[in-house]
């Protein structure tokens, strides 16, 4: 894996800067920065998911809060499967003298804080929909804008390092989030906290990013048929993209199906007295694995200089603790299963990120090609409620849900092997 070789497409694109394979590590503190956006933009996604989402659905109707939570999490779910992909877009044809990626970080997150705010404040079904769908507009438009900078400023030879340390920066913001949502009392305060902290973490980045600027004489014709036809990326003419987007996919859908009905495998596979207390245990020591490995294994893909055989076999890591829980349906097991999750995961999150780096099409489209990997990361979170509710009630309970979501973890490894321009 040449640091030097150059990226499908590359060859007609002008040598200027914020179009260029970058060749000068990045510093630490630019690392640090990116990082704290990521650990921002997760608290603000999933402390209202995992908690102060539920919490206000409950107090606008507690009879039928259930359904409110579904319309309000689903909707957002299918804002962020557009947002992401099209916020990266403009980002690539920004001209701003901040650079490309600023503007988007620094609106994003000011949109998400004041949608943030605003749910604080509101006062049926209908605003809480509409204001959650804007925090996930602003914070997708960030996560897309702020996922382009590694492959904008980030060296192939160190991206499996950075790849691992923005792995980090997710986990310890959707604890973060947890910790926000269960600390903080009452869902309105939770929403403040967690806008405060959005707004907090991308200062740094916004002030010293010193991203590239591009050139209007740069940047492409614009027209809308291109632009919308831009989101389809051919397999046949970029094989590796479509392989490692399918491989991305993958993964996490079974990661998504071995974590969705948690609390009810505690509760009636398992028998645990107090589900809540074992989700959050589980939770913990997941956490604690994914970013221990998350870090140590991009640290080793880049000495390696080697991507596949790290992302091949974490993924069958990932497979192999679904199947603990589909065969040992203890705690003993489910805490032994959720370490070997978490160390398959953070390693997974690490290399795998620095691959998709390496398959991406142009330069110029970075930003619009790392949102459409997103959707291999969203798009999971909308499919696995369809794919594991029939299982769990009437396909053989939660055996076949966890043998299933291996079997799909497993074909995510076997996939990866189809990728030739990455080692």
């Amino acid at each position: 894996m040449s640091p030097s070789r150059s990226v499908p497409g590359d060859a007609s694109l002008p040598k200027v800067p914020a179009l260029s394979e970058p060749t000068v590590n990045v510093r630490a503190g630019w690392v640090a920065a990116v990082v704290l956006v990521n650990v921002g933009i997760n608290a603000a996604f999933f402390g209202p998911l995992q908690v102060l989402l539920a919490q206000q659905a409950q107090a606008l109707d507690p009879v039928n809060k259930e359904a409110i939570l579904a319309l309000v999490t689903g909707c957002g779910a299918a804002v962020s499967l557009v947002a992401n992909p099209i916020f990266g877009a403009f980002s690539d044809r920004t001209t701003s003298r901040f650079g490309r990626r600023v503007p988007w970080v620094l609106g994003g997150a000011v949109l998400g804080v004041a949608a943030l705010l605003g749910l604080a404040g509101a006062p049926n079904i209908a605003a809480m929909t509409i204001l959650w769908c804007l925090v996930q507009t602003g914070c997708n438009g960030a996560v897309a804008a702020i996922t382009a900078t590694v492959p904008d400023r980030v060296p192939r030879a160190q991206r499996g390092r950075i790849g691992g340390l923005v792995g980090m920066g997710v986990t310890v913001g959707l604890v973060g989030g947890a910790v926000i949502a269960a600390v903080v009392a009452g869902f309105v305060a939770g929403y403040i906290v967690c806008a405060v902290a959005l707004f907090l973490s991308v200062v740094p980045y916004v002030v010293n990013s010193h991203d590239a600027r591009l050139d209007p004489a740069d940047r492409p014709p614009f027209s809308w048929s291109r632009f919308v036809a831009g989101f389809y990326i051919s397999p046949r003419q970029y094989p590796d993209f479509g392989w490692a987007w399918l491989t991305r996919f993958l993964v996490n859908l079974g990661n998504h199906i071995v974590t969705l009905y948690l609390f009810y495998f505690l509760q009636d596979a398992v028998g645990y007295p107090e589900p809540a207390n074992g989700v959050l245990i589980l939770t913990g020591l997941y956490a604690a694995m994914t970013i221990v490995t998350a870090v140590l294994g991009g640290r080793l893909s880049d000495r390696m200089g080697k991507r596949k055989p790290i992302v091949i076999a974490s993924s069958a890591v990932i497979a192999a603790a679904s199947l603990i829980l589909a065969f040992f349906p203890t705690m003993t097991g489910a805490i032994i299963g959720a370490l070997v999750l978490g160390i398959g995961f953070g390693a997974y999150l690490a290399v795998d990120f620095a691959l998709l780096t390496e398959v991406l099409p142009t330069a110029a489209d970075r930003g619009k090609d790392m949102g459409v990997i997103n959707v291999a990361n969203s798009l999971p979170q909308v499919l696995a409620p369809v794919i594991a509710g029939p299982l769990v009630l009437t396909a053989g309970g939660y055996l076949t849900l966890y043998v299933t979501s291996a079997v799909i973890g497993l074909l995510g490894a076997v996939f990866v092997v189809k990728i030739k321009s990455v080692a």
